[in-house]
């Protein structure tokens, strides 16, 4: 079982703490079991004997015995907390840190959405069911076990009522726990939809606004949201029936002890504090048994969220650090594709097929082509955010499945197609890069990636915030801060995917210009769209249906490659654009 595999893993540092509930769970019980009885002494030895003496006396030990209760309930509460909270803790970083190895192909496997979901509700699921164990399930059965011997011992005959009353509650509990039970199993997928609904929207709302679809979205949003009411509706109407049936169980227990204990208390067979203990003790039986039951109605959605947890624990990348990684780098700053091929599993034909492609120090090579022709999925096998399906990919002479991930990163400097910025400021998403720049680089990298004079010009300089995903600045923009951030690094190997794509023709020659210093001793493998960004470049390569149509200077392929002709003409014609 998912959830029980997970607890015995993620639990064993605290196995000291779970020591401590037991202790205090057990003290506490006992004396809640134990005032019952002494309140039974009180009636039947100080208040019908009239002995005040006995009443104070016995009274300080009910005293005692309740600071006692309240001492051992909170001590384990305190440590059941902790051990629940640190269980969080430790499982949300174990599958934040899991997921961080993922390649792109398990990230699209399962999706943003749910991995949000699964890190963060399915984990909470998991970690109050911990939570309410140490807190109720604890007590539980001490509880049951030690009211049932405290009744028997007050009244050996009353005690049958017990044989009728914790299995009547168990039975009705029972059936309703078995009715909850597929509704639990339907509600976490639901709540994926809607967070993935929900996140689209946001994420597109300046799309939705511009093809006027909010009355589409929003109807979207409300079947999905629809959904999920229904399910929670469902388990709500369970959940509502359950104190029903605990009451009209515990009242009718209540009235069957009176009943039945007057007519010993008559007879002479049972005294009346014996009756009132009698029926202290059934109660908590009965709440225990409740406090089972509210344990037990929790561990379903667990079970569901353990298993989606461990979905992603299990799930390993395809793209796997090597058992004996190479450190050593034989020479600096060159890339080389060797008879590369690669395709998507379950994909009817491949993305690249037989690409080769060198790139050494201090020279660029661009890559163009159409649209799907593979260009980016030949950049990301560089950095092996994939993997190849055959042929080999090397940076500076070593095979980048041999290579340990962070002295290959280390040496590459990547600008995707979609340039991302964090939450932070300017100078903390430049500083990624380079964690310890200084100031004067920071405004160095900026210089050189054109984007000084804007960044100037806003309100805190380089201290001005950044909202998640760069949104607050322009597209452009971000773009070359996104630039910038690589160039703080002063990588060995420049990576650059359609980086100029949202730049006006001025700005990118002019940053062009200013990055050729900043890289005459680099590798540098440059994506592109437009011929313009890439006709200085030392060797293009064009590509046509993932293989390499043509390879040469822009002025060789001009003359001898009729895809590279096609693509100038597109964009040199009248009317077209450079």
């Amino acid at each position: 079982m998912a959830l029980l595999r997970l607890l015995r893993t993620y639990l064993r540092p605290y196995y000291p703490l779970l020591t401590g509930v037991v202790i205090f769970q057990i003290w506490s019980t006992g004396a809640a079991l134990f005032l019952p009885a002494l309140n039974a002494d009180i009636i039947d030895q100080g208040v019908t004997l009239g002995d005040t003496g006995y009443i104070t006396q016995t009274g300080i030990m009910m005293l005692a015995a309740a600071l006692a209760q309240i001492t051992g309930t909170a001590a384990a509460v305190y440590f059941g907390a902790r051990t629940a909270m640190g269980l969080g803790r430790d499982l949300r970083a174990a599958v934040f840190t899991h997921v961080g190895t993922f390649s792109r192909r398990e990230m699209g496997q399962f999706g943003a959405p749910t991995l949000i979901t699964r890190c963060t509700n399915d984990l909470g699921q998991v970690q109050m069911v911990v939570l309410t164990a140490c807190t109720m399930m604890a007590s539980a059965p001490i509880m049951l076990t030690g009211g049932v011997i405290m009744a028997v011992r007050e009244d050996a005959t009353l005690s049958w009522l017990l044989l009728v009353t914790v299995p009547a509650m168990v039975g009705g509990l029972r059936f309703i726990l078995v009715k909850m039970i597929p509704a639990f199993r339907v509600m976490q997928p639901r709540i994926d939809q809607v967070n993935k609904t929900l996140r689209e929207q946001i994420t597109g709302i300046r799309v939705v606004r511009a093809f006027v679809r909010e009355a589409q979205e929003c109807a979207r949003f409300d079947q999905a949201n629809r959904m999920l009411t229904e399910v929670a509706l469902q388990v709500g109407r369970w959940m509502a029936a359950m104190f029903p049936v605990i009451i009209l169980v515990l009242n009718i227990s209540v009235v069957a002890v009176f009943w039945f204990g007057a007519l010993r208390v008559d007879g002479g067979l049972m005294q009346l504090g014996s009756l009132t203990a009698f029926m202290a003790y059934l109660v908590q039986s009965l709440v225990a048994v409740m406090l089972a039951t509210f344990m037990l109605m929790m561990v379903p959605r667990a079970l569901v969220a353990a298993d989606r947890i461990t979905e992603v624990l299990d799930t390993h990348s395809s793209v796997a650090p090597p058992a004996t990684p190479v450190t050593d780098l034989p020479r600096p700053g060159t890339v080389t594709l060797s008879q590369v091929d690669f395709s998507y599993p379950g994909a009817s034909r491949a993305v690249l097929d037989d690409i080769n492609i060198e790139v050494a120090s201090g020279q660029t090579v661009a890559v163009i082509g159409s649209t799907g022709a593979g260009k980016t999925t030949l950049l990301s096998l560089v950095p092996r955010l994939f993997d190849v399906t055959g042929g080999h990919v090397e940076v500076s002479g070593v095979d980048v499945r041999q290579l340990s991930p962070e002295i290959l990163w280390e040496r590459i400097g990547l600008v995707p197609q979609q340039s991302y910025l964090f939450s932070g400021t300017v100078a903390s998403n430049l500083r990624h890069g380079k964690p310890h720049a200084t100031d004067d680089e920071l405004w160095a990298a900026l210089e050189t990636a054109q984007a000084r004079n804007f960044v100037e010009a806003m309100p805190q300089g380089l201290d001005t915030p950044i909202a998640q995903g760069g949104t607050t600045v322009s597209g452009g923009q971000r773009q070359r801060l996104a630039i910038a951030r690589v160039v703080v690094r002063r990588p060995e190997i420049y990576l650059f995917d359609d980086a100029f794509s949202a730049l006006d023709l001025a700005t990118e020659a002019q940053l062009r210009r200013a990055l050729e210093p900043q890289m005459h001793d680099a590798a540098v493998l440059v994506v592109a769209q437009r011929v313009s960004s890439i006709m200085d470049a030392d060797q293009i390569v064009v590509l046509d249906d993932g293989r390499i149509v043509g390879h040469g200077t822009h002025q060789q392929l001009q003359t001898g490659c009729s895809t590279y002709q096609e693509i100038v003409r597109s964009q040199f014609a009248e009317g077209g654009v450079a």
